[in-house]
């Protein structure tokens, strides 16, 4: 379980917690989430303060993130810190694996990871130019070689040359191990449709194997996962839902069904 102490935020009663995030009306609402399934999921609006409390729970639940920096040392994290100091969370069984990912934390640490890579190649390059004008010296340094090939074996030199998506689920998959946690920030934003499947597929193998997720997401495919809780942060505060009745998965239906009559509606005042 995870919810807000009464005594540390209270109506306008903050304690001296001013601003973001505490005037967000979520958090104003006095949340209350239970995690009975091994998946729970977030929705709502941009706005609606989701991925807050998503990055708020990594924190107090001290997760290592996918390639970026811990999360008690993020500066981006600053907000979700001084909400996490006022979570208090409930465990049936304390879980110190997984990790937290939000889906630029993946974007950068693809770009990183790549320009490490190139940094490593231009310096070996220039130093066989340079021993290569050198009478009885050829070939680059052993400890720049060395680093490169390191680097390579560690990444996965796949990962170099795999589309967003492909990278995405390759490097997802090579981190994720038994009896973990794996907090998620929009998962599908570097994913296509049969990519999220893939997802799906694959958070359906690490379930079988006591792992749990808590998923902050627009996409009705994820949102289909079977079994799964999702609370909607459209209601204050936020509650339980059913897919079929989040209002994202209604517009998609209604729009798959009648593209024509629905974009029709939706320029009519635009003749």
């Amino acid at each position: 379980m995870i919810w807000l102490d009464e005594m540390e935020v209270q109506g306008d009663k903050l304690h001296g917690k001013r601003g973001f995030p505490f005037n967000l009306p979520m958090v104003r609402s006095q949340p209350f989430f239970t995690f009975k399934s091994p998946v729970t999921f977030f929705a709502g609006e941009n706005g609606s303060g989701k991925s807050t409390m998503i990055e708020s729970i990594a924190c107090v639940a001290n997760l290592p993130t996918m390639g970026g920096k811990d999360v008690s040392r993020d500066e981006t994290l600053v907000h979700a810190r001084r909400l996490a100091g006022v979570l208090r969370l409930s465990w049936s069984q304390r879980c110190r694996k997984g990790f937290f990912m939000r889906a630029e934390d993946f974007f950068n640490f693809s770009k990183s990871i790549k320009q490490e890579i190139k940094k490593f190649e231009r310096e070996m390059q220039e130093t066989t130019k340079a021993s290569a004008s050198v009478k009885g010296q050829t070939g680059a340094s052993p400890g720049l070689s060395f680093a490169l090939n390191e680097a390579r074996n560690r990444y996965g030199i796949e990962l170099l040359s795999m589309s967003h998506g492909e990278g995405f689920l390759d490097l997802f998959k090579s981190r994720m191990v038994p009896s973990a946690l794996y907090i998620l920030d929009e998962p599908e934003a570097p994913l296509s449709p049969i990519s999220q499947l893939a997802l799906l597929r694959l958070m359906k193998e690490m379930e079988s194997q006591q792992c749990q997720f808590i998923i902050a997401t627009h996409s009705p495919m994820l949102l289909a996962y079977p079994g799964a809780t999702i609370y909607t942060f459209d209601e204050l505060p936020p509650e339980p839902i059913t897919y079929d009745a989040l209002e994202s998965v209604q517009v998609i239906r209604d729009f798959l069904n009648n593209p024509d009559l629905f974009l029709a509606h939706l320029f009519r005042d635009e003749k």
